[in-house]
């Protein structure tokens, strides 16, 4: 009796399973914030267009979080279906749940590289020209959950200055994204501030892709008023990431999809990367492990 009472409930659970992988009519998209919401919303629209036929949904829904932590909660809580995250954000969802998303994806930066910089600006003519320059003055992150914003400037600029941050500079805050961290910037509100780029190309034009470049694109940011003052080392890229619970043959469609979006329609593809890049490559965990421990010693999760 207590065999069939088991067997009954693995085959309910079975049924379940497959009735819940078949019922997915709406796939949702987790959009980080940091950038202005229009703009966000415009980048995607051809996700919004493209995505149902290509992996057989009905409707493909937009959610562009206020910021880092909106997305990693949709994540965490399974109300999300994909997002495009920074590794620390990523590592943050697989300290909480480990199970919770699958990394499948990551950009390839035009000179093959799979990863991109965290760099620190200030306005060109605050007179400072080097890292050490920003001793007793205010530093803008741009997100507690951004890798290239916060984690990495947190565990490795402490070296750059013989110094723990917090001691070095006056004071620190947040600018509420990336965007809005270099207006602050220029605004006068920090003195300098972390945001991110491909390091790949010239720091004039932004270089190929990230924030900066996105911002020169928009208009909203002339390079001329900028200083370089640090460069990270080389931070991995982030993933691409789709909710483990996912039917595998639709994740199966949505990889498909998104490594073939470089050909198909690069507009697109450029317009959700923010800036150019040669493609996708596969990755998994084990590309993101030592963000993963970085994050695990310095925040805690």
């Amino acid at each position: 009796m207590l065999k069939k009472t088991l067997l009954a409930a693995v085959a309910l659970g079975a049924l379940a399973g497959a009735a819940h992988a078949e019922d997915l009519k709406e796939f949702r998209i987790g959009i980080l914030g940091g950038e202005n919401e229009a703009d966000r919303l415009r980048n995607f629209q051809c996700m919004v267009d493209k995505l149902p036929a290509a992996i057989g949904v009905e409707k493909v829904s937009l959610f562009p979080a206020a910021d880092y932590d909106g997305v990693i909660q949709g994540l965490l809580g399974g109300t999300l279906d994909y997002a495009e995250l920074g590794a620390s954000g990523f590592a943050k969802i697989y300290l909480a749940n480990a199970d919770a998303v699958q990394p499948i994806l990551t950009t390839v930066q035009t000179d093959g590289s799979m990863g991109y910089y965290s760099i620190m600006v200030a306005r060109k003519d605050s007179g400072m020209t080097k890292v050490t320059d920003i001793k007793g003055k205010k530093l803008g992150f741009a997100d507690p959950d951004s890798t290239s914003g916060y984690l990495v400037p947190s565990v490795t600029l402490p070296e750059a200055l013989g110094a723990p941050v917090k001691e070095y500079v006056a004071e620190t805050g947040f600018g509420g994204g990336h965007e809005n961290l270099v207006l602050e910037v220029l605004k006068g509100t920090f003195d300098a501030g972390t945001t991110f780029g491909s390091g790949v190309g010239e720091f004039k034009d932004g270089y190929t892709s990230g924030n900066l470049r996105k911002m020169v694109d928009k208009g909203i940011l002339n390079m001329d008023d900028l200083v370089e003052l640090w460069k990270s080392p080389l931070i991995p890229n982030g993933p691409v990431v789709v909710r483990t619970s996912m039917n595998e043959d639709m994740k199966a469609k949505f990889k498909k999809f998104m490594m073939d979006l470089p050909t198909s329609d690069p507009a697109c593809f450029s317009a959700v990367q923010g800036g150019e890049f040669k493609g996708f490559t596969e990755v998994n965990v084990d590309f993101y492990k030592p963000i993963i421990d970085a994050r695990k010693s310095t925040i805690g999760g």
